[in-house]
């Protein structure tokens, strides 16, 4: 089977403590993770302590790739500026590398994207230096949904150039978020992280595509992830690929790493297949 960087985001499986999450990635042979602040009663939200989480990261054996994330990134004010060194010092001291810098999705979408561009690029020479300060990588993260306010990763890219953050900053390519922006540019070379996730219901527009119907990647997949992976690794992309669905009916599953064992051999033998 093809060698892949597998990872694995808590939204995998958020009913696990964290402990336990630690436990499935190492269990499938994907000890890199991805944490986040946005699971109630769980690691950030519960005031556990970074340096709590940091050890029971070693304790399993698994390394932190990011904490998921700073919402809003591009709409920068004081407040933000606070929540992004609150969120940059935590990284730190957990040992997580690197901080998902999500873009604004409440639907304040700027005319022209100019203006898009230039939101971004005041976020991000605002960040820069807090994440310097820290040692850790921001991931910008263009959503695909149509009240997103930075859906194109072209204009992420022209914004990183503008605020001269090549060195701090990379891009979050969402598998599912690049088929619903619709945008055909790739960007492998500046892409830090892959999330992945697969839609399979046929009846569903993609304009009406949430998060809600994002499912861990298999044969009725509509989003072409292996071909996305597959357009990215040709690019040059080598680093993690991180399941991040979201589907409700995920939380009961009797053995999830029987499911995510399921998934990684799928994407394997169709990538290796495309190779041969």
């Amino acid at each position: 089977m093809l060698s892949l960087d597998f990872a694995i985001n808590h939204m995998t499986a958020p009913q696990l403590p964290l402990g336990e999450f630690f436990r499935l990635a190492a269990q499938l042979g994907a000890p890199q993770v991805e944490i986040r602040n946005d699971i109630a009663g769980n690691a950030i939200l519960d005031g556990t302590t970074p340096e709590a989480v940091g050890d029971l990261a070693q304790q399993h054996g698994v390394t932190i790739i990011s904490i998921n994330a700073l919402q809003q990134f591009n709409t920068w004010s004081e407040a933000r500026a606070a929540e992004a060194e609150e969120l940059a010092a935590y990284c730190a001291a957990s040992g997580a590398k690197a901080l998902v810098l999500v873009a604004d999705n409440s639907g304040n979408v700027p005319a022209d994207p100019a203006t898009q561009i230039a939101n971004a690029t005041e976020a991000l020479k605002g960040l820069a230096p807090i994440l310097r300060g820290h040692g850790i990588i921001g991931l910008v993260e263009c959503l695909g949904f149509e009240a997103c306010s930075l859906r194109s990763k072209k204009e992420a890219v022209a914004a990183i150039d503008a605020a001269n953050g090549r060195d701090v900053f990379r891009l979050t390519h969402d598998t599912f978020h690049h088929h619903l922006a619709g945008e055909p540019d790739l960007f492998p070379e500046l892409t830090g992280l892959v999330h992945i996730s697969g839609v399979d219901d046929p009846a569903i527009a993609v304009r009406d595509m949430r998060d809600s119907h994002r499912l861990l990647v298999g044969p009725e997949d509509r989003l072409d992830n292996v071909g996305q992976i597959a357009a990215l690794r040709r690019g040059g992309y080598a680093g993690p690929l991180s399941f991040e669905p979201f589907a409700e009916e995920l939380r009961d599953l009797p053995d999830p790493a029987d499911a995510v064992r399921q998934s990684m051999t799928f994407i394997s033998q169709k990538l290796a297949a495309q190779a041969a």
